[in-house]
């Protein structure tokens, strides 16, 4: 490694090796090589004279690039597809004169892409399952254990720990939904020519239109797409980055807002991340629990949402057929947006794997305010016990504003239950009270929610995909 120039700390800390090989230069030259071939089979086998040995040629030397022949070739023609097509056929001396027939640059830099795309996003979308799946773990161990609900970050009506995490999970849900639609609809550029008109095959096959028509889907069906776009420019439309990168946007606000409540509940000792024995919080302050991994989330969440209008404006200042101020910013926006949400969810995985929960702190919490949210019930089991509704409204409001400032200005611990008990229009003793204090009764429908929607929902998913569960994620620092 070396230590003098600026390195991504993508790479470096955060994207699995995995997803760093799929952007890497020798997937993308040995991609080009496997285009190539297929598009000198295709011609092949629509009749022009190329011969099998010359394919069993290019076949193989698919693998074993010859690096510096094209790095050196580059120097002279300031052309990376023409350098790589010279050192092919420095390799293959009997295929060389038809590397590349009748293609543009376009035909392997952006039949590449969509190639590339689409492998990171099945990476993706086996993570995001994997996330799901833990948290389908989490929220089944957890739809029983009340804790206290917030709006507005104010204390609400009880909710349950497994409860909110279906919240989490179904915005997830979301993203896979939109993640499978939007790689199931990649197509291939395919071999159009310089401005998609298919010109150069019009001559090639002597103005064949039948076997121009079967170019295409040859091509994708020997890469192992169904099809390639109908019409394009040079390029396939740009706004096919834009459809990518906003479903990894839409996964990095999703993981954005599961680690702010994480983070939330790290504050209130309720929940926290995982932290290793030799892990150290602060510089400073060495007591300090941070919830570093959440904090992570957020901020390459941030970025991926961010990066997601790189497309959007490249793919509406294109000009007519193609234009290249594209290029530099999508070797920039795509690998790192994909390299940004395999970091996120590699730190996913591994905060759900490892969240630690504390439900005395949670219980605690929670009957410091329960006091107020049973006021209803209360009032309830005073009327059946004769006394007149609003009359005891009015009271428990008065009541309850005293139990507040004694909690607020006093500092003392919420004392509206005692108040209530020593107040005659009530007519309720302390262990009547104390019976209208268990969380369980306050939490509705939650639990039995949590167990409908894993098995309705979650569950279905997750058997439709159980081949690809199982993964772990170590994160780097």
């Amino acid at each position: 490694m070396s230590y003098d120039r600026y390195v991504s700390p993508l790479s470096e800390r955060y994207a699995s090796k995995e997803m760093q090989y799929v952007f890497s230069p020798d997937k993308k030259f040995k991609t080009w090589r496997r285009l190539w071939i297929a598009l000198a089979e295709t011609e092949k086998e629509l009749g022009l004279s190329i011969t099998q040995e010359q394919i069993d040629e290019l076949k193989a030397h698919a693998e074993d690039i010859n690096y510096e022949v094209a790095k050196e070739r580059e120097k002279v023609v300031r052309h990376d597809v023409m350098s790589h097509v010279y050192a092919y056929g420095q390799q293959c001396p009997k295929a060389k004169g038809i590397i590349h027939l009748g293609a543009t640059s376009c035909y392997v830099g952006d039949n590449t892409d969509i190639i590339v795309m689409s492998e990171a996003l099945e990476i993706v979308r086996k993570k995001l399952i994997n996330v799901i799946a833990e948290l389908a773990k989490f929220a089944n161990n957890y739809k029983n254990q009340p804790t206290l609900a917030f709006t507005h970050f104010q204390p609400a009506q009880p909710t349950t720990v497994g409860k909110r995490a279906t919240l989490w999970m179904q915005e997830f849900l979301m993203d896979l939904q939109d993640l499978e639609y939007v790689k199931s609809t990649l197509k291939l550029l395919g071999s159009k020519g310089t401005t998609g008109t298919q010109a150069s095959f019009l001559e090639l096959f002597d103005g064949d239109q039948e076997k121009i028509d079967q170019i295409d889907p040859m091509i994708a069906k020997k890469l192992g797409f169904e099809a390639c776009y109908p019409v394009s420019g040079q390029t396939y439309s740009r706004k096919v980055d834009t459809r990518v990168l906003n479903v990894l946007a839409g996964i990095a606000a999703s993981a954005h807002k599961f680690s702010n409540d994480i983070r939330l509940l790290q504050h209130l000792k309720e929940v926290e991340e995982p932290f290793e024995k030799t892990q150290i919080g602060s510089s400073a302050m060495a007591y300090k629990r941070n919830p570093m991994r959440s904090e992570r989330i957020a901020s390459l969440s941030r970025y991926v949402m961010i990066d997601a209008l790189n497309p959007a404006i490249t793919s509406a200042t294109q000009w007519f057929e193609r234009t290249l101020d594209d290029s530099a910013n999508k070797r920039l926006s795509v690998p790192e947006g994909f390299l940004a949400i395999d970091g996120i969810l590699d730190l996913c995985l591994n905060v759900v794997d490892g969240l630690v929960v504390y439900p005395k702190v949670i219980e605690k919490r929670l009957m410091s305010e329960l006091p107020f949210m049973a006021t209803e019930n209360i009032m309830m089991d005073a009327v059946k016990a004769g006394g007149d509704r609003q009359e005891l409204h009015e009271r428990i409001r008065e009541l309850s504003m005293e139990a507040g400032r004694n909690v607020k200005e006093k500092g003392l611990d919420n004392n509206l239950l005692d108040l209530i008990a020593a107040d005659p229009a009530f007519g309720l003793n302390e262990e009547e009270l104390k019976k209208t204090m268990d969380p369980a009764k306050y939490v509705g429908r939650a639990p039995l929610q949590v167990e409908n929607f894993l098995k309705k929902v979650v569950d279905p998913v997750l058997e439709a995909n159980k081949d690809v569960l199982g993964m772990t994620a170590e994160i780097n620092v």
